[in-house]
């Protein structure tokens, strides 16, 4: 079958194949790539010389955590931009310990605002050079790094979202005032202390019924008690997918240090989805190990391990059949279907006794618009006037042969073909946020398509500078709407009158 034949220029961002004989797929460049030893022994990873070298990298590692530091630091001094809802009321259960460390700090909007946007081009700058330099470092000082990163991101609010206090609102609406979630809004409980914290009043839950069982043990906890247990959740799973990219990497013969790099030091990672604590490391975590299970042979569990995902968010569906394609002989995918299967019906059974036939409203969210989603834009360059019906359906019969297409080449190297068709997906969304592309960051790192990791690098450029504040500012001082139009001025009545 054709390959991706890219030609690696010699960056470990673009290039990063086997190492030995376990790979997927072929390499784009092994001369790059430290060879290691067999599956299982013990591997020290060499440090080599590279464009940038270890100062640079370790400068870059720096600029990262001073980045995010930075952020938190304001973020927790007072009420701010940074923190929605924040002007209504700021209890120090969310500011965090770091409230108040350094006195007063400058408040203003503009300020904040154009300083968070220096901070994340920074972080993206920085990015680069770690991705390029990242064989210099030791394994030790990656792993340190993520930590430290995480650990610091673990004191901000929830950061420009309000998410985590839906996912309370929802799971309280079951746990504690014994409502349907999928069949009510947060609306229902605005007597409830969560209330005044949260978004989309009048939306039904659209988060899996996996998700939402997790959830209702914690809702009766305290708020700031139940607030805490699920940032410091969604920080743990955050390692712990981290953990599954890395030795995902190494069951692939590849250096982990690059995969490790990529995915977590990706600044739209660690300021939108471990800042935001987002429920995606929810789905993550069991679809990561599902490819390192497969990988393992340990074919039932991979399937298992994924209908867990597709139980906390129906996307990770599309996984299951590039993981039917990587089990050969055809024996192996009777046992990843079996174990599918043996996974559904718990999950099925879960679903119906919490929530009878009722499932999660994915519908309001897949006809809403957000500024800079792919269709609204090209459908503003086309004269459309945005993400209009038409051009979703199109957009949405393009993803289905996109993955068809993937699906019937057969490569070998499955995760890339995953990866695009991932990627593929979070680009036809109507509703983009930046923090969906931690969706493909895995299937790029640990594939082989050079081609598959420059799109990714590409659109993360694109998100962190789409979504950061100072472009709002800037389309605004030049009276530049990309939601002007009637369709987007539609999407954005229907948005007030979800969060009502």
């Amino acid at each position: 079958m054709r390959q991706d034949s890219t030609q690696a220029d010699g960056s470990v961002v673009l290039a990063s194949g086997p190492a030995g004989s376990a790979g997927a797929g072929h390499a784009d460049n092994p001369a790059l790539v430290p060879s290691l030893p067999a599956i299982g022994a013990r591997v020290s990873l060499p440090r080599v010389r590279t464009a940038f070298g270890v100062r640079s990298a370790r400068a870059a590692l720096s600029v990262l955590i001073l980045g995010a530091f930075a952020v938190v630091v304001f973020a927790t001094s007072r009420s701010s931009p940074l923190v929605p809802r924040s002007n209504m009321g700021f209890p120090h259960w969310e500011s965090g310990p770091l409230h108040g460390l350094f006195g007063h700090l400058p408040g203003s909007w503009n300020t904040l605002n154009l300083g968070l946007s220096a901070v994340l081009v920074a972080m993206l700058i920085a990015y680069g050079i770690v991705a390029l330099s990242v064989r210099s470092l030791s394994m030790r000082t990656i792993a340190i790094a993520v930590v430290a990163l995480h650990v610091i991101l673990l004191m901000t609010p929830p950061f420009q979202l309000t998410d985590l206090f839906n996912y309370l609102g929802y799971a309280r609406l079951g746990a504690v005032h014994h409502l349907n979630p999928y069949t009510h809004g947060i609306n229902w409980e605005m007597h409830d202390p969560v209330y005044r914290f949260s978004t989309w009043h009048n939306l039904k839950s659209p988060y899996g019924p996996l998700f939402t069982a997790i959830s209702y043990p914690v809702a009766v906890l305290p708020i700031p008690i139940a607030y805490w247990v699920l940032k410091s959740l969604a920080v743990l799973l955050s390692l712990a997918f981290v953990a599954l990219v890395w030795k995902c990497a190494r069951l692939l013969g590849r250096d982990p240090r690059f995969a490790v790099a990529f995915v977590a030091f990706n600044p739209v990672y660690l300021m939108y989805a471990v800042a935001g604590f987002h429920n995606d490391f929810f789905m993550l975590v069991p679809s990561t190990a599902a490819i390192a299970l497969l990988l393992a042979r340990r074919d039932r569990a991979a399937g298992a391990a994924l209908m867990l995902a597709v139980a906390v968010k129906f996307t990770a569906v599309l996984l299951l059949p590039f993981l039917l394609i990587a089990a050969l002989p055809p024996q192996r995918r009777l046992r990843v279907l079996s174990g599918v299967v043996l996974a559904a019906l718990p999950m099925a059974a879960l679903s119906f006794a919490l929530f009878g036939f009722t499932i999660p409203n994915l519908q309001d969210q897949s006809t809403l618009l957000t500024d800079f989603s792919v269709p609204n834009i090209v459908g503003d360059l086309l004269g459309l006037g945005g993400g209009s019906p038409a051009l979703l359906r199109v957009a949405n019969v393009a993803l289905v042969a996109t993955v068809i297409y993937l699906l019937r080449r057969r490569r070998s190297d499955w995760i890339a073909d995953a990866g695009w068709s991932t990627l593929a997906l979070v680009v036809t969304l109507a509703w983009l946020v930046p923090w969906y592309v931690i969706w493909v960051l895995p299937l790029a790192a640990l594939g082989t398509s050079v081609r598959l990791r420059r799109a990714t690098v590409a659109f993360t450029v694109y998100l962190v500078l789409a979504f950061m504040p100072a472009m709002s500012m800037f389309l605004s001082a030049h009276g530049i709407n990309p939601m002007g139009s009637s369709i987007g001025q539609a999407s954005k009545a229907l948005q007030k009158k979800l969060a009502q």
